[in-house]
């Protein structure tokens, strides 16, 4: 007993540097950029009051588990802006790399049992084949969206988003998991875009 507690605290302790990770996105209020712990927590939020937007079979507590998971790996790698320089660093083959190397740092200070859920957990929410990750990742991609508008444009301004880029970027993954809240959020942000 006392050997797994110590690993589960040494995880618990971990995750809480997630907490000094700054991420490109503001807080709606734009004041300060948000840390990547309150951006995890915001999305389990938004999955709990969003639910009715899943899709079939859509189970909301493993949304929440994957949300609330998603970004621990930049406690190593740090926070990717989607819309930065180029937009393909985000989704780039070395920083996939560089993640996968994070998860097993992170996700192995946990006993097997747990890091194997987590973990893969993780990978699923990655991949974003099934219903659960579809939908856990359309959530991750409209949150940074709603800031912007609440913050008068923030990082599309910042980094000179086009509307192509944000269809592109952002609108595919939203409206592959949950298809009526892109419409909504497109709509919305077209005093931004046209």
């Amino acid at each position: 007993m006392s050997h797994r507690l110590e690993a589960q605290f040494a995880f618990l302790n971990e995750a809480d540097r997630l907490k000094s990770v700054l991420r490109a996105t503001t807080l709606v209020d734009g004041s300060r950029p948000e840390n990547s712990g309150e951006h995890s927590w915001h999305l389990a939020l938004y999955a709990l009051i969003l639910a009715d937007h899943a899709g079939a079979g859509v189970d909301i507590n493993r949304v929440i588990r994957m949300l609330l998971i998603h970004d621990l790996v930049e406690i190593d790698v740090g926070d990717v802006p989607i819309h930065s320089a180029n937009g393909t660093a985000h989704a780039s083959a070395e920083t996939q790399a560089a993640e996968a190397r994070a998860a097993d740092r992170i996700f192995g200070l946990l006993p097997n049992d747990l890091r194997d859920d987590l973990r893969n957990l993780w990978e699923e929410f990655e991949a974003a084949q099934t219903p659960d990750a579809r939908f856990a990742k359309s959530l991750d991609r409209v949150q940074p969206v709603m800031a912007n508008l609440m913050s008068g444009g923030g990082t599309w301004t910042t980094y000179a988003v086009t509307s192509d880029q944000l269809d592109a970027r952002v609108g595919t993954k939203i409206a592959r998991g949950a298809p009526a809240l892109w419409d909504w959020v497109r709509h919305k942000t077209r005093a931004y875009f046209g």
